[in-house]
């Protein structure tokens, strides 16, 4: 059971927290301090993402995690009316803040087509006003592609959510490629907003879908829970079966779908072409995990309390034959796809020799494999020019291992 705290009541009897106790979602809650009693405040069939009072305690404000997207619900505190209030299309909004005289608000919002712009909004009848432009001045808004929830049925009857990006020129006479895009994690979430590989990729003529598959949070802890002690199995044959659902949209070409993914995401590219090795026409693991009994072992000290909570959910961690079960380097030689592999050498989670080993066992395969390692970088790229290199590395590597290959199922 979760329990985050979140703030006092303005009299001090009363902690807010956001908890999913007897619930598979989180909800806002207000806890007596004296006789310890919980009451529910608000309660929706998503989960409860932040809360905050305003100053005097007029306005109760709440974000939810609402299908991918952050919806925010200010309210009378007192009553609990819901605030009308004009919002910003197609959205997240996040850091929803009122002024101490309880008049007006700033908040950010963020969308596929805007990474993240500062607003001002008066509450009395205003309408929110953009303080900030983040998208870069050479980037035409029009040519980005705004992220469609898209749910399919899975192997197993499950319904699996996830964020499709068709490029603006997909056409049933003119289908194009397509990669599955693999969240990290594991418990990780795709949500609508900006991405800047997503777009480029998009841009060039790639759909992306972005699948949440079963153990990805905002869902209900049930969904988070059904990878547990499950991993490159049942959430793989997830990312499997969303190629019949893409072929289906009649804009996709079927047999140009690939698989990308980062940290679990990149775990789950590797799993994909070593476990199911002819369901993608290429993977793009972006410094993930290939051997995870290596991994677990050497979590550092200062994450113990992530390390039991992983352990929980991965397995025991002296487990050593389990963990090679599902460990894609001791399978490689499965693996008949091209691969192309993105690593920090100064990655503390996922270490260097991950990615060099897999890399390796790829190439006694005598299977098409790239590898591009980042001496400054360590869990993801945050330089530009990194960002471009690796960008355009896998571009060119989807364009020529992708686009236009036919393959036997």
């Amino acid at each position: 059971i979760n329990f985050i705290p979140v703030e006092f009541s303005l009299d001090g009897k009363s902690l807010y927290v956001i908890t999913d106790r007897d619930s598979d979602f989180l909800y806002l809650a207000k806890l007596d301090l004296q006789t310890k009693t919980l009451e529910t405040v608000y309660q929706t069939d998503w989960d409860v993402a932040f809360a905050s009072l305003s100053k005097h305690g007029k306005y109760l404000v709440v974000g939810v995690n609402e299908d991918s997207q952050t919806r925010v619900q200010v309210f009378d505190a007192q009553s609990m009316e819901p605030i009308e209030l004009p919002t910003v299309p197609q959205a997240s909004i996040t850091s929803f803040r009122i002024s101490n005289d309880e008049q007006h608000a700033t908040f950010y919002a963020s969308s596929a087509k805007m990474p993240g712009d500062l607003f001002y909004l008066k509450l009395d009848g205003g309408k929110p006003q953009k303080l900030t432009t983040s998208l870069n001045s050479e980037i035409d808004p029009q040519h980005l592609v705004e992220g469609q929830v898209k749910r399919f049925e899975s192997f197993d009857g499950l319904e699996i959510p996830g964020i499709l990006y068709l490029p603006k020129t997909a056409a049933e006479e003119r289908k194009v490629p397509a990669l599955v895009w693999v969240h990290g994690g594991p418990g990780g979430q795709s949500t609508i907003g900006y991405g800047a590989l997503i777009q480029f990729l998009v841009n060039h003529g790639y759909a992306i879908y972005a699948i949440n598959n079963r153990g990805s949070s905002g869902y209900g802890k049930s969904f988070e829970s059904l990878d547990n002690r499950n991993h490159g199995k049942k959430d793989l044959m997830d990312c499997v079966t969303s190629k019949k659902m893409l072929a289906a949209t009649g804009r996709i070409e079927a047999e140009q779908i690939g698989i990308i993914g980062g940290s679990y995401g990149g775990y789950m590219t590797l799993a994909a072409l070593t476990f199911q090795p002819e369901a993608f026409a290429l993977g793009i693991d972006i410094f993930g995990i290939s051997n995870w009994h290596r991994t677990v072992q050497n979590i550092p000290p200062w994450w113990e309390a992530q390390r039991k909570a992983l352990e929980n959910e991965m397995g025991d961690f002296d487990d050593e034959d389990y963990f090679k079960s599902i460990s894609p380097l001791f399978h490689s030689k499965n693996i008949i796809r091209p691969l192309m592999v993105l690593q920090g050498a100064n990655d503390p989670r996922v270490l260097q020799v991950e990615s060099d080993e897999i890399v390796a066992a790829v190439k006694a395969n005598h299977v098409p494999v790239e590898y591009l390692v980042f001496p400054d970088e360590g869990h993801g790229f945050r330089k530009k020019a990194n960002q471009q290199e690796a960008y355009t590395a896998i571009l060119s590597f989807c364009d020529k291992h992708l686009r236009n290959v036919k393959q036997t199922d």
